[in-house]
């Protein structure tokens, strides 16, 4: 939607295409004088020629798809909830057949109640349509339940990448993700994880300290931290992660 300044993003090794986005607000995300219909359609009306008829009936195909009756069509959005609106938001997202489907903290302005049913939708698309989702999101449980590899981000930069299971596990290998994890408030014992306290707060993106971005706050930090930023290295089972920490380990394991 923005021009980089620099560099490409790719999908399946291609420019990055076939793609559709669902935001974080549904209430600020649907022309407030558009119909349902002319909402869902708009992406079919500029991108096909389906018309009349035709668009009506895929239009019908659409709502069903996410579970909303077709006698919403002719209403608009402020006589919806934000979960309804949601739904709607991923008919619209599928209209064209994307292959990528990029999600915006979908769940964040809805209640936990209706985050299940929307969370459960996207899994059941997931499957029917062979889609590839990005979730961005900072609720981890809800992260947890979608994903099947994480990308942790700090000012960002991404400092790990791992197999869900993995991390879920306790397994993750950058400080800042352990740290995240141990702030998951649960009852679930395989969630429950030592506190890991953070001083400090998060510096200004616009002006990040030297080194590694993290080293600030790192409860672990060195000083080959405070001036020389990491890079993302193996940490096995097809996982990386930006620590000097990782690499340290290695240099003493090799010299033993």
């Amino acid at each position: 939607m923005i021009e980089p300044t620099g560099g490409s993003v790719q999908f399946d090794g291609d420019p990055l295409r076939e793609m559709q986005m669902v935001f974080q607000n549904p209430y600020s995300s649907f022309d407030p004088r558009f119909t349902i219909s002319r909402s869902v359609a708009e992406p079919l009306v500029t991108h096909t020629r389906l018309r009349g008829a035709a668009l009506r009936g895929r239009v019908r195909e659409l709502l069903d798809s996410v579970g909303m009756p077709g006698d919403i069509a002719n209403r608009y959005p402020h006589e919806l909830s934000g979960g309804q609106l949601q739904r709607l938001a991923i008919a619209r997202a599928i209209a064209l057949n994307p292959k990528f489907l990029v999600l915006d903290e979908p769940t964040s302005a809805l209640d936990v109640s209706v985050q299940a049913q929307v969370i459960n939708l996207l899994q059941r698309l997931r499957r029917e349509l062979g889609l590839t989702l990005l979730f961005i999101s900072h609720d981890l449980g809800v992260v947890r339940h979608v994903s099947d590899r994480v990308i942790v981000m700090y000012l960002g930069k991404v400092v790990e990448v791992s197999d869900s299971r993995d991390l879920f596990a306790g397994r993750a290998k950058h400080p800042y993700t352990e740290a995240l994890l141990s702030s998951v408030v649960t009852v679930a014992k395989d969630l429950q994880q030592d506190r890991t306290p953070l001083a400090g707060s998060v510096p200004d993106g616009a002006n990040p300290p030297p080194g590694c971005p993290f080293h600030p706050r790192c409860p672990y930090v060195f000083e080959r931290c405070r001036h020389e930023e990491p890079e993302l290295v193996p940490t096995g089972n097809h996982n990386v992660a930006a620590c000097h920490l990782i690499t340290e380990k290695e240099n003493i394991n090799a010299e033993r």
